[in-house]
């Protein structure tokens, strides 16, 4: 008989106080309907009357909630290596969160009670809503019928003054009478739509920006459509970033600009920065990163869809050419969140037949974009698999090694949110540091979406500086001193010392006639969606 301990196994005292604590609770809400509707209040999903009030329905949901904690203790006590506890952890969940009987008509009493008052009209208008979902590909979030872009979203006025098969470059009109003598330039991520970052206009982060005296341009990326394409990391990095930051520093007749990145964008950006500082070229004077992971050592949840097979079933299938449908990134992304982007929306929708309320956030969240196959294998090999671009000439990069130890002298801005389930707020500290010692690390509340469009006109939430990065993201953390509003107001007043001399603003968008405004912002590409 073999002596070789299993990969994963729970302590066997672990193991009995789990199951010891889990009959004590199990005998007190069985004998006791307080103790059941006190456990069943517990989750938000359970606090109302209807489940409360009727002995059966707060019992089934306190046996749920029990189970579900000791699923999810059991998980926890696993001992395995880091990645296998962290699969197990997240699946289970997938699971438990699936298994709540309020997804269920049968087990849902709210459903069940609004199935009688509307005398079953809930159930068509659910049905209904299903129905059209699944023609969809996708459940619905948000009234869509409410959002247009370039109506009530992306309304900032500009002009696309530069395009490509890969992006069309917006630049932005002023809303001062002087403005910055150097420019910055937006990068979105390619993986969503930009107009995150022009929502409302109270809540646009390019609005905030040029009613701060900066001339700005931003990168909207082009929906991939073609079944058959094989653009590459190179391409949107040489066709794509640089050649925007090339198309800037023509316009504004400058011979440096600074630089925004956002979320992946942020990779992407320090890619190109990165190619041009081995090109011996300083067309770039600052930096900053919004949500940015650098180094992949920490990424979070979403490392639990990445191993050597996933990556190598990737490369097999779209390496060489195709296209990932933005569908398939939108799904995963909920299921990291699957009670309030999945199960919310399932008993909504289908089991009230509730038509969702307009919200501009997840309208575009569900606004998907597709990406080319050979871009995203690529960087899921290098980036987060291999975590290769913080290793000292280990990737070429159009025809470069990469060095990010050549970007220390740049002056950076980094930000990362505390709640961030996508880019771990410590992973966005540890990415910074690989640029330098000329950094300034903030950490905003909130998550990743929330936590970056913290817009300062409404000035909530609170944000967290420290005067260095530390040693680690732990002693930064113990050294930080809580702000209050918005950390806009922040990145505001450390951009201001980089933008440049004052001059008087551009009286129109582009320059020249190699420039001339193609279309109004936001352009045309935005508004292509996936199939």
């Amino acid at each position: 008989m073999s002596n070789q301990k299993p990969l994963v196994a729970i302590e066997p005292d672990r193991l009995q106080a789990i199951q010891q604590a889990y009959m004590e609770k199990l005998a007190g809400l069985l004998a006791s309907n307080d103790q059941a509707v006190s456990l069943a209040k517990s989750d938000r999903r359970f606090s109302s009357d209807s489940w409360l009030s009727s002995g059966p329905f707060a019992t089934m949901a306190a046996m749920y909630v029990l189970n579900s904690q000791t699923l999810m203790d059991m998980a926890k006590s696993v001992q395995a290596d880091a990645k296998t506890h962290q699969a197990l952890e997240f699946m289970v969940q997938q699971w438990v969160d699936f298994a709540s009987p309020a997804n269920f008509l049968a087990t849902n009493p709210e459903a069940q009670q609004k199935l009688i008052d509307t005398k079953g009209e809930s159930l068509k208008n659910g049905i209904d809503n299903l129905l059209g979902d699944l023609a969809k590909g996708r459940i619905t979030q948000s009234d869509e019928t409410v959002f247009e872009i370039g109506k009530n979203l992306a309304t900032s006025k500009g002009s696309v003054v530069y395009q490509n098969e890969l992006f069309q470059l917006i630049q932005y009109s002023p809303l001062t009478d002087k403005v910055g003598s150097r420019p910055i330039l937006l990068v979105p991520p390619a993986i969503n739509k930009f107009y995150i970052m022009d929502l409302q206009p109270e809540s646009s982060l390019v609005r905030f920006m040029v009613e701060q005296g900066h001339t700005v341009f931003l990168v909207s990326w082009r929906n991939v459509l073609d079944p058959e394409s094989k653009l590459t990391w190179d391409d949107y990095i040489e066709d794509g970033i640089i050649q925007a930051i090339s198309v800037v520093t023509d316009i504004c007749q400058v011979p440096d600009i600074n630089t925004l990145g956002f979320c992946v964008g942020g990779t992407m950006l320090v890619s190109a920065l990165a190619v041009l500082a081995a090109r011996g070229d300083t067309s770039v004077h600052s930096l900053t990163l919004m949500t940015t992971l650098l180094d992949f050592t920490n990424t979070g949840v979403l490392d639990v869809f990445i191993n050597e097979q996933h990556v190598s079933m990737r490369e097999a299938t779209l390496g060489q050419g195709g296209v990932l449908p933005g569908k398939e990134l939108a799904a995963t992304f909920s299921a990291l969140r699957p009670n309030d982007l999945i199960w919310n929306y399932v008993v909504k929708n289908y089991l009230k037949g509730e038509a969702p309320p307009a919200f501009d956030i997840l309208y575009w969240n569900a606004d998907s974009t597709n990406l080319p196959g050979p871009f995203f294998a690529w960087y899921l090999r290098n980036m987060y698999l291999e975590n290769n671009l913080v290793k000292k000439n280990r990737l070429k990069i159009c025809g470069e090694k990469i060095d990010l130890g050549l970007l220390g002298d740049l002056p950076v801005y980094a930000f990362g949110a505390v709640e961030d389930h996508i880019v771990p707020w410590d992973s966005a500290w540890q990415s910074a540091t690989h640029l330098g010692k000329n950094v300034r690390y903030v950490l905003g509340a909130s998550g990743h979406i929330a936590g970056s469009i913290n817009p300062a006109s409404k000035n909530k939430r609170c944000y967290w500086t420290a005067s260095k990065l530390n040693t680690s993201a732990e002693k930064w953390r113990e050294s930080a001193k809580e702000q209050p509003g918005s950390w806009w107001n922040d990145w505001a007043k450390w951009a201001a010392g980089h933008k440049g001399t004052a001059k008087a603003a551009p009286k129109r968008e582009g320059s020249g006639t190699q420039y001339k405004p193609i279309e109004p912002a936001p352009g045309s590409y935005v508004k292509v969606r996936a199939v």
